[in-house]
Parts: structure tokens; sequence; C-alpha cells
């Protein structure tokens, strides 16, 4: 009888486990995209035919594409509420998106209507009484506020509305992917400054050359030409 019920507890406590695990949020995706993801497999996904911008090549090919999801119209069309997406990809990983919501699509809406929505998806989030400045270089503007923020051991989603335009958006990282961009992007930034003086003698080089022809080429033009 102990046994059976040692089993049954056991058998019981599998089931609850599986069954949190099953319904735990999942903050790997937004949309169709999975972190994770090379660019072109984004790219067909959303219907990008654009080549992905370069940031940086070394010591990693750091890389971002933009897509503008289609307008919709006609009567009663909705359309899409974000108004641009940008992916941000490591090592043709995708690693960052960013999203910007149209102002026109959230016209009205509050914070926590946002956060409803968003929640409904990735579950709970932890808000700001008082909101606080985004992360450098998650968004394009110093007036950008945090005012929502999701997170699990792995992804960190962050929901921030800019004072300046009073638009809303989303950024969504892979903490793995993200700390690695970090990395190479301050070691580019110092080989930029390393390599800098060696770019700009070679730029001065390239000049006098071009220089030396073309003055070559108008000396041997007037020469034929001159009449004494």
């Amino acid at each position: 009888m102990l046994t059976t019920r040692i089993l049954a507890v056991s058998v019981a406590s599998v089931v609850l486990s599986s069954s949190s695990v099953a319904s735990s949020p999942n903050l790997s995706t937004y949309r169709q995209f999975q972190f994770g993801m090379s660019l072109a497999t984004v790219s067909r996904l959303a219907g990008i035919t654009s080549e992905g911008r370069v940031l940086h090549q070394r010591p990693e090919l750091i890389q971002e594409v933009m897509w503008l999801p289609p307008l919709t119209t006609g009567t009663g069309a909705q359309g899409d509420s974000a108004r641009k997406l940008l992916f941000g990809f490591y090592d043709d990983q995708l690693f960052r998106i960013a999203v910007t919501y149209d102002r026109e699509k959230t016209e009205g809406m509050t914070v926590e209507d946002l956060v409803d929505a968003i929640s409904a998806q990735y579950g709970p989030a932890t808000l700001w009484a008082n909101t606080a400045p985004t992360p450098s270089g998650l968004t394009s503007d110093v007036s950008d506020k945090i005012v929502a923020h999701w997170e699990d051991s792995q992804h960190s989603i962050d929901l921030f509305r800019s004072s300046y335009l009073s638009t809303f958006g989303l950024v969504a990282v892979s903490k793995r992917l993200d700390a690695l961009v970090k990395v190479a992007t301050a070691e580019a930034m110092l080989l930029d400054e390393i390599q800098a003086p060696l770019r700009a003698i070679g730029r001065e080089q390239r000049q006098a050359a071009d220089d030396r022809v073309r003055q070559e080429t108008v000396r041997q033009v007037n020469k034929k030409a001159f009449r004494p």
C-alpha cells in the first residue's frame, strides 16, 4: 500500500512538472521568427528582398536587416500593428528583434493595454513604477523609456515608449548571442581605432597616386596642344 501511494505521488509530480514546463511562456520567438535563425530564413519568412547591412565584418560578422510590413488598404482594414522590424544577426544568427509599433495603430492605448496583449503570449511582466532609461544600444533615442520587462534564463524582452514621439516599441534579445555581440562590437571598435592611422595613410597615398596620374594626363594633353 505504501509503495502504491509513493508511486502515485511520483506520477502526479511528473505530470504537474510536465504541465508546468508545457505551459511556460516561450520567449525564444517573436511571431514566426525564432532566435538563432539565419538571415536567409528570416528574409524568406518576412518576404525581405534587400540584403542585410553589414555593421562589422571583424572579428565577427554583425548584420541587420529591416522589414516594413505591407500596408493594408480598404474599408475597415486594420493593417499590421508594427510599422517596422529591425533584425540583428551575429555570425548569421538572429540575436535581436527591435519593433517599432505604428503610432496610429496604438493611438489611445495605455501601457497597461500593451502589457496585457504582450503578456498573453509571454506571461506576466515586471513593470517599473518609475520608468527607467533603456540599456545602451537597444533603441535609437535617449528619450525611450522601458515600461515593462519579460525575462527568462536565455531571453529578454523590453517594451519601451518614446516620450518624444509618443510611440511604443519592443526589443527582444537572445542573452547569449547579445553578450557575444557586445564583445565583438567592442573589439571591432578597438580594431578601427588601431587601424585608423594606417587607413589614413593609405588614403593619402591613393590620393597622391591619383593626383600624379591626373597631372601626367593633363601634361600630355597640354604638351601636344601647346604652341609657342
